[in-house]
């Protein structure tokens, strides 16, 4: 990928699609701020929300996490641990969970410590994860942020409002 391709947003159904979530996790984890559109924001009624590549990439990791049996508030910490990271980084790296603690293991000698406890332990490889998003959004249509404040929608909505003069 390109630093461009990293630029490009998609809405919320594009999102929900590629992450393999529905739009009523999206809102909520939106709402929430666990994870939060980075191209454009929601401001306001009949504004729409706009990821980028990271932010679906890490939706689709809260989403396996949250599969795993993983609580939200663990997730919370991963997610918080997954944005300081640098997005190549992220193709790199391995998440690992007993169900209860989400560890990132960078070589296969923590893995071993990790099992030698005993308990179950699932992996996330983000880079697996990287080009499943990838290969969704590839087929899936983005949109490109204009940096102005007045973004202009021509939906069929937007179009009805303009007319009413609402």
């Amino acid at each position: 990928m390109t630093s461009q391709d990293f630029e490009i947003g998609y809405r919320g159904a594009t999102a929900c699609s590629a992450a393999g979530i529905t739009y009523r996790q999206l809102d909520y984890w939106a709402r929430t701020a666990l994870v939060e559109p980075s191209i454009r924001t929601a401001s306001g009624s009949g504004t729409q929300r706009l990821y980028g590549f990271r932010d679906i990439l890490v939706l689709k990791i809260v989403k396996r996490l949250l599969d795993a049996g993983v609580s939200l508030q663990n997730i919370r910490t991963a997610v918080d641990h997954l944005r300081s990271r640098g997005v190549t980084e992220l193709e790199r790296m391995t998440l690992m969970s007993d169900g209860a603690s989400i560890y990132e293991c960078a070589s296969p000698d923590e893995i071993i410590d990790l099992l030698a406890g005993g308990q179950g332990v699932f992996g996330i490889a983000v880079g697996k994860v990287w080009h499943e998003v990838e290969g969704s959004l590839s087929l899936l249509q983005g949109e490109v942020n204009s940096n102005t404040s007045s973004v202009e929608y021509n939906d069929e909505l937007s179009l009805r409002r303009k007319s009413k003069g609402a």
